[in-house]
């Protein structure tokens, strides 16, 4: 079986590593030999573990190449990998890919062409690294009805939040730790603004619910408006602060809400305890119950490993004559927008200390009809800071209050706003 391998940077390079140290056991469990055709790069220079014969400018020519039977694509981005995937599914080639960015963006078209093509189209490597997840979701639960997934998915967010909880840093300091310690890019914004996650969050909700769910329709919001002062008032609440992917189905209309957002949980809560940049999905479906997949969520090897994962189902159906589980769409729920979510804020109000100030935040609470459960008030002065936890309410009504807040002459900022999210 003759694999294409598209891009060399650290996934890539990893596996032609376990390609090659593995290489008598994954030719037993296939039941033949895997053999690399040619690897794809930009620069062959800079690949001096790989020997040059294998190393090729141009991708196209090897996708075309007649003799290669499976396509793995580890470049990322929109284009060139899906001109180079569609490319060989038409082809008849099967494709393994770590691309969450085109499968949220197209999936529905790399779908249709493996469909129409008859090959497989495997992306477990997409989502949370060397966490066996899609498979399990996609296969494993495929007779059971899954009521909600809640994920940590981006290890680097999730280092920066562990860092100030456990540290009291603040958000640039931390990040700077994170970069320093490589767990961050030069160029973070994909993490820290949650496109990463929401990428991720949108394969796991059209796999979970069977619709189709892109990046465009989850609500995004990154971590880096969240300060020191939230996470240690969370943890006076007795809670934690994560970059939370949540998908879920309301079981009164069946819509799918997919959100990502950083949110205050309890530290009971079994995603409370991952840290450092640790990734952890947690599964609620209706006859199975409560389902934690817990791993490395990124990295080479561990990315790696989900692909050879992957490869080796691919190389097997294409033994045998056989094809897995393709796209199932078939439920075509309603995404519902994120202002329609029931939800529950935290607000932190900067405001002055005299009579009448709670009052008029009451009122602006109850003209949403949104319920407060607690208020704390620490004064400084002429100043005083009002902390507010309201009950649940649907998270429009939550942000048109909040927009009444800022108008109030009592309130001089708000300085903080974050969802907290019930265990």
């Amino acid at each position: 079986m003759k694999v294409a391998l598209l891009g060399c940077g650290t996934v890539g390079t990893e596996v032609v590593r376990l390609l090659h140290e593995q290489a008598g056991d994954l030719a037993a469990r296939i039941g033949a030999p895997l053999e690399l055709a040619g690897v794809a790069v930009r620069r062959p220079n800079r690949h001096p573990g790989v020997p040059a014969a294998l190393l090729t400018t141009d991708a196209g020519a090897l996708v075309d190449r007649p003799d290669v039977d499976v396509v793995v694509e580890v470049i990322g981005g929109l284009e060139p990998a899906r001109t180079l995937l569609l490319s060989a599914m038409k082809a008849g080639k099967s494709v393994v890919t770590a691309n969450k960015a085109l499968l949220a963006e197209d999936g529905a078209t790399l779908h249709a062409a493996a469909r129409d093509a008859g090959v497989d189209l495997y992306f477990e490597a997409s989502v949370a690294g060397a966490i066996p997840l899609l498979r399990p979701l996609r296969e494993s639960l495929a007779g059971d009805r899954i009521t909600r997934v809640v994920g940590i998915v981006n290890g680097t967010t999730n280092f920066v939040l562990s860092r100030m909880d456990s540290t009291g840093a603040g958000f640039a300091e931390a990040l700077a730790e994170a970069t320093a310690l490589g767990y961050a890019e030069a160029d973070p914004t994909a993490d820290v603004d949650g496109f990463d996650a929401a990428a991720k969050a949108a394969i796991l909700a059209g796999l979970a619910f069977h619709t189709r769910v892109t990046a465009a329709d989850v609500h995004r919001e990154g971590i880096a408006a969240v300060t020191a002062a939230d996470v240690a008032s969370a943890r006076a609440m007795g809670c934690t602060v994560k970059l939370l992917a949540i998908c879920d189905r309301d079981p009164a209309d069946g819509s799918v809400g997919a959100r990502v957002h950083p949110a205050m949980i309890p530290r009971t809560h079994p995603l409370a305890s991952v840290g450092d940049a640790f990734n952890a999905v947690y599964v609620e479906a209706e006859a199975a119950g409560q389902l934690m997949f817990y791993g490395r969520g990124a990295g080479g090897a561990p990315t790696a490993s989900a692909v050879l994962g992957d490869l080796v189902a691919v190389a097997r159906n294409r033994l045998t004559g056989a094809r897995g589980a393709g796209e199932s769409a078939y439920a075509d729920l309603r995404v519902r927008p994120v202002g329609e979510t029931p939800t529950r804020y935290h607000i932190s109000l900067d405001v002055a200390d005299k009579p009448g100030v709670l009052a008029a935040v009451a009122q602006a609470f109850a003209a949403h009809e949104v319920s407060i459960s607690t208020v704390r008030q620490a004064g400084r002065g002429d100043d005083a800071t009002l902390v507010l936890v309201t009950h649940v309410a649907p998270d429009a009504a939550l942000a048109a209050t909040v927009e009444d807040l800022r108008r109030l002459p009592v309130v001089r900022e708000v300085a903080s706003v974050m969802r907290v999210e019930s265990a």
